[in-house]
């Protein structure tokens, strides 16, 4: 898992953002994927933690 998914989300909600919503949709894109990545970055380590 590592930090890998964080730049990948990014990047994919910045081209996706940009595909549908031009400069704006990009920056929206972008964000939304970064706050995705962050947020299944912090439920894998709550699952990891509860697995012990």
């Amino acid at each position: 898992m590592g930090c890998l998914p964080l730049p990948i989300l990014f990047v994919l909600g910045f081209l996706i953002g940009r595909a549908v919503g031009g400069v704006d949709g990009a920056l929206w894109g972008a964000g939304i994927g970064l706050a995705t990545g962050i947020l299944l970055g912090g439920a894998f380590i709550a699952l990891v933690r509860r697995r012990r």
